[in-house]
């Protein structure tokens, strides 16, 4: 990106870009339906009673609800074991009128999540949780891809982000968020450093980033004084106090483009979880083009 004059940086509204989605992905849902009769559904297992994933758990619904989707929530008790939430995952896998299976995380412990994502069948991740999508990412394969990274991608490119060659920098090793996003970051041909809360002289590392993805799950944890000048900083973090990962202030007086939290990352994870979940059905249904 060239050097840009401005007193603050530009705000990658994801709300406006997610209206979008939802809107393509209700074009997907009406056609399913006009063709077949059947209603695309997305099944959510929420294990437990964490606040904050009943809270996103309603988002998704309502979205759904939205483009005129079913959505199916199972909901099992805190000391759910892992044979317990594979036993109800098995079921909606073996439900031809379930399209995309959702299992929320976290999920409590000892539940072994990973576990738990192998039994989604491949056709039905619209997540993108299992090791098989994870892989096709990595390699570049069409894929549902984890919904994070691929909200952020279709963000990048809405306001038309260079990557080619640039140097991005990731603050999170998830394999469900840091590690997808830097292949995709990677298939994109930037030149990637991914970090985490332990790398040593991160601040430095981050100094160099022309984009700058934060995910690393501590609120302001990305410093402002850390920012390049006229980087792009996506910031994917949603802690207690609608606070993100990065010093939002003190960053956008640096950055060109940066993502507010709420409003930016959080709206283009659940559109493109619902955009996924028409395109699975249609693929189910003999539909898609």
């Amino acid at each position: 990106m060239g050097v840009v004059d401005r007193a603050e940086a530009t705000l990658l509204d994801g709300r406006a870009l997610a209206r979008k989605v939802l809107a393509g992905a209700a074009e997907k849902v009406a056609r399913a339906r006009n063709a077949t009769g059947v209603t695309p559904t997305l099944a959510t297992v929420l294990v437990g009673d964490d606040p904050a994933s009943a809270t996103y758990v309603r988002m998704k619904r309502k979205r759904c609800d939205e483009v005129g989707m079913a959505s199916l929530l199972i909901e099992l008790p805190r000391g759910t074991t892992t044979d317990e939430l594979v036993t109800e995952i098995d079921v909606l896998a073996a439900d031809a009128a379930v399209h995309g299976i959702l299992v929320q995380h976290p999920v409590p412990s000892p539940i072994d999540r990973r576990a738990a994502f192998e039994r989604i069948p491949v056709p039905k991740d619209v997540d993108g949780v299992t090791s098989a999508a994870l892989g096709r990412v990595i390699l570049g394969m069409p894929a549902y891809v984890p919904c994070t990274p691929a909200g952020i991608m279709r963000l990048l490119n809405q306001y038309e982000v260079e990557l080619d060659g640039v140097r991005a920098t990731v603050i999170g090793r998830s394999p469900i968020l840091g590690r997808p996003m830097a292949s995709m970051l990677i298939n994109a041909h930037a030149t990637v450093t991914l970090c985490h809360s332990r790398t040593r002289e991160l601040s430095d590392i981050v100094r160099h980033a022309d984009v700058l993805i934060a995910a690393v799950g501590r609120p302001r944890f990305v410093r402002g004084s850390w920012i390049k000048p006229n980087a792009v900083v996506i910031d994917c973090g949603y802690n207690e106090g609608n606070v993100g990962d990065v010093d939002f202030e003190a960053a956008r007086a640096r950055a060109a483009l940066i993502t507010p939290v709420p409003g930016g990352v959080g709206p283009m994870t659940i559109a493109t979880l619902i955009d996924q979940t028409a395109d699975a059905t249609l693929a189910q249904l003999g539909l898609l083009d």
